[in-house]
């Protein structure tokens, strides 16, 4: 399988340009040059950038251009020190990962899928020229299943779009289901040779989520360690996930979560991915920080083995806040543990 070079090893910028109050107050001070460069000294190789639509749109599409220079910033800041950058649209006008941002029509609404392809034009110009440095991510997350034909189709549109501008850059795209690694399959075979997959990993999420307040089904009082059985997996993902679990039933319920479970897991993908000979990437994984911190050291350590035996390139989530922050208070005891471990 082919090695996503200079995107091996990467962290989250989420909270800065997206996800968040969408003031300049936070643009300006949420993430700075002194953070960059903490990066990169960890030894990291790329931050993944995500942004919503409305930095640098309004309502009826006019663009805000000083929204457009905190994206350059964030990735002049990452060539100064010697590492690369995904931008990644974390939301579309008509669509988002997450239903209370009210984003909805994406997929059915012609105007809207060619406000994204005119969108993606406007980043081809802007950043084109740092393409030896800038990978892009059309989208992130699609949710439903029923969106799959459909996405594949304006996927391959605003690819063929971006490559009239910019014929060698790199663009991630990834499938339902949240960027699922079973959904990879089904994406459209890659359009040129520099096509990445992407998927997110917060696999078992009954460990990875667990007192998640943004999940309706959750006990927010409810904890487990990373010594969890299959069997515990099956039994707390249909009390508190809707039955949601995946990977564990080639698992005695006996038996414990390890590195084995990412292996199995990884494996159709990787599979997909030598078939089609496209490059793979974790565009998102982590631990939220309710958990302790030695069992987020022990599930970090599983995954990677994973990581490095497939050779995905991945990037963390998240460097600061959004409930899987790094430098946040909760890690430091374990920060540069785990950091070793990315």
């Amino acid at each position: 399988m082919k090695v996503f070079e200079g995107y091996t090893r990467g962290i989250n910028l989420g909270g800065w340009l997206s996800q968040c109050d969408n003031t300049e107050q936070t643009y300006d001070n949420f993430i700075k040059e002194e953070d960059i460069k903490r990066i990169s000294e960890w030894g990291l190789d790329h931050i993944r950038i995500p942004v919503d639509y409305n930095l640098v749109e309004d309502e009826q599409g006019n663009y805000w251009e000083k929204g457009f220079s905190y994206i350059e910033k964030g990735v002049c800041w990452a060539i100064k020190y010697g590492m690369n950058a995904v931008l990644d649209l974390h939301k579309t006008f008509g669509y988002s990962f997450d239903a209370g941002e009210k984003e909805e029509g994406f997929f059915e609404n012609s105007g809207y899928q060619e406000r994204f392809y005119r969108l993606w034009e406007q980043f081809s110009r802007r950043f084109g020229k740092y393409s030896n440095h800038l990978a892009f991510e059309l989208l992130n997350e699609v949710t439903d299943r029923e969106y799959c034909d459909a996405w594949n189709r304006i996927s391959m549109e605003c690819i063929e779009r971006i490559r009239k501008i910019c014929p060698d850059i790199k663009i991630l795209v990834g499938g339902y289901y949240n960027n699922s690694i079973e959904a990879l399959k089904d994406l459209a075979w890659p359009h040129d040779e520099n096509i990445v997959y992407n998927f997110h990993c917060y696999e078992p999420l009954i460990f990875t989520h667990q007192g998640a307040y943004w999940i309706p089904t959750m006990d927010l009082d409810f904890r487990i360690g990373a010594d969890l059985t299959y069997g515990d997996i099956k039994k707390w993902a249909e009390k508190l996930l809707d039955g949601r679990y995946v990977g564990i039933e080639d698992f005695d319920s006996e038996e414990r979560l390890g590195s084995e479970y990412f292996d199995r897991l990884f494996q159709e993908a990787v599979e997909v991915a030598e078939e089609r000979n496209v490059r793979l990437y974790c565009g998102e994984y982590g631990v939220v920080d309710r958990v302790g911190t030695a069992d987020i050291v022990k599930w970090y350590q599983m995954i990677h083995r994973t990581f490095e035996k497939y050779g995905i390139g991945r990037a963390a989530w998240n460097y600061r806040g959004k409930d899987f922050g790094f430098v946040d208070e909760h890690m430091s005891d374990v920060l540069d543990e785990v950091i070793k471990l990315l």
